[in-house]
């Protein structure tokens, strides 16, 4: 980064509080869309987060629900309709607003699923759906850049500290066949790699410490941004739900937090590293350990 250059595009209703000041700005390049509403700073931060994590599934009927910066549901449908099913389901109540991204064109059977308290964002959306949302007072975005394309429209990551300007470039760490291993006796099935890999897409989008408990494509139980016991936090909430799940973590884990995953009968887990001790209790109660190679922490 040569120089930070803002270039003013509108100010906003006011910042993440109502007493701060906030604007739209532009730094770089930025993804095309559409909107006849006002958007406001959290409903940028929120539709940020669940596009990313949609986009890593922009091939299939995928929806994510956040609310703010907080991850409240992700899921794989057989349609839209079934993916939100699933993703409401992780969180019943935080998915009672927020936003609601999607990766196909918006239908009325899913349109009818949604309400004023939602802001909706897709590639497209179907008049039908949009005599629903109109109807319903629910605001609604047009992701006009291809969602595979999401991704590369942020190269850096800028946080300003009184300290200095901290830069680094963005995460677009992807899983390596040469660094993905399985290191433990038992081999997991093809159902529980994709679920793996479907948890993993998840966490890395996750305020760590990242836990996210996920089985047949739908995100279970999720903890973000515990600085401790976010396992445990994640297996109180998912509790029966877990049984022959996945368990993704950002962070490498301890015992005590696979001692919680298997109390809830989690089958396996994805992490970025795991010790001999964790790999021997795995192999003594039957479970199946993938890692990685590298983090995904976010701050």
């Amino acid at each position: 980064m040569d120089n930070l250059n803002f270039e003013f595009i509108k100010q906003l209703e006011y910042g993440a509080n109502r007493q701060q000041v906030a604007s739209l700005n532009k730094t770089q390049d930025i993804v095309d869309y559409e909107t006849e509403f006002e958007l406001t700073y959290n409903d940028y931060i929120g539709m940020t987060k669940a596009v990313e994590i949609a986009s890593e599934f922009f091939d299939v009927n995928c929806a994510v629900l956040t609310k703010s910066s907080q991850v409240t549901g992700a899921a794989l449908g057989s349609d839209l309709s079934d993916a939100l099913v699933k993703a409401i389901d992780c969180n019943p109540v935080d998915a009672l607003s927020g936003v609601a991204a999607f990766t196909q064109k918006l239908d009325k059977k899913t349109a009818m699923q949604l309400n004023k308290g939602h802001l909706i964002i897709a590639p497209e959306f179907d008049d039908e759906s949009l005599e629903i949302l109109n109807k319903n007072s629910i605001r609604y975005v047009k992701l006009k850049t291809p969602l595979k394309d999401f991704k590369n429209f942020v190269e850096e990551e800028i946080i300003i500290t009184p300290f200095g300007t901290l830069v680094q470039e963005s995460n677009k760490s992807e899983l390596n066949k040469d660094d993905f291993k399985v290191v433990t006796k038992l081999k997991p099935t093809v159902e529980q790699v994709e679920d793996s890999i479907f948890a993993w897409k998840v966490a890395k989008y996750i305020k760590s410490n990242a836990i996210v408990v996920a089985k047949d494509f739908k995100t279970l139980a999720i903890a973000q941004g515990l600085q401790s016991q976010a396992a445990e936090f994640a297996m109180n909430y998912a509790c029966d739900t877990a049984k022959e799940a996945v368990m993704a973590s950002d962070l490498p884990i301890t015992v005590a937090d696979f001692n919680a995953a298997i109390q809830n009968r989690v089958s396996m887990f994805i992490l970025p590293g795991v010790t001999q001790e964790i790999i021997k209790l795995a192999d003594k109660y039957e479970k199946v350990i993938i890692t990685t190679g590298f983090t995904t922490s976010l701050h």
